[in-house]
């Protein structure tokens, strides 16, 4: 099946089978294929939490709103966080940017102000995503993007110093059930000519 086909048939699955699991192998590509994921400039401002611990996904699914289900029934929850403070940021790209690289987030980005900045570093960490859920489908793995999480008690949770939760993705196998596969509901895109414009 191309890579096309593929992307025809994947869908955001609302119901996991929860016997259903995602290989150590498949995950271990999955981690690396985040890892290659392009931003601007190379910054990488990301950190990314994979867990299939049961008690971890039990207190996340606590404060993940409609998604508590899917949480608690996914093989692993991916999460995505952005770092927290800028100095951190500028710090890092320092010690392994080159200069000209660095000098592009001194003269065009940092000068806009710190929100700014904050949105440019959190735009990064979603180029992520669209890799990560393009690697999903080619894989055939089932996947669930959630920004429905509270970020804040998320991070209460992982305690990880350095970063804040932007969102999540449960991947795994879906229910043979979930209403929301194509079959059953099929999908809905506007259609390329209104949204592509060929120059």
């Amino acid at each position: 099946m191309s890579f096309l086909e593929k992307m025809k048939t994947r869908y955001t699955v609302k119901k996991y089978n929860p016997q259903g699991s995602i290989s150590a192998e498949q995950v271990k590509e999955l981690q690396e294929i985040l890892s290659l994921s392009p931003s601007s400039i190379n910054s990488q401002p990301w950190n990314f939490i994979f867990t299939n611990n049961s008690e971890l996904k039990n207190q996340l699914a606590e404060v993940s709103y409609i998604n508590k289900e899917k949480v608690l029934d996914c093989s692993h929850l991916i999460i995505f966080q952005v770092l927290k403070n800028t100095q951190d940021f500028e710090r890092q790209i320092e010690e392994n940017l080159p200069e000209g690289a660095v000098n592009y987030y001194r003269n065009r980005v940092k000068p806009k102000g710190e929100a700014a900045v904050k949105s440019w570093l959190a735009h990064q960490v979603y180029l992520s995503l669209g890799i990560f859920l393009s690697a999903c489908a080619a894989m055939g793995i089932d996947s669930t993007p959630m920004e429905g999480i509270e970020p804040e008690q998320y991070d209460d949770i992982l305690k990880n110093e350095k970063y804040e939760t932007l969102f999540a993705v449960a991947i795994g196998q879906r229910e043979e059930t979930d209403s929301n596969q194509p079959k059953f509901n099929p999908k809905t895109r506007l259609k390329a000519e209104k949204v592509i414009i060929e120059g």
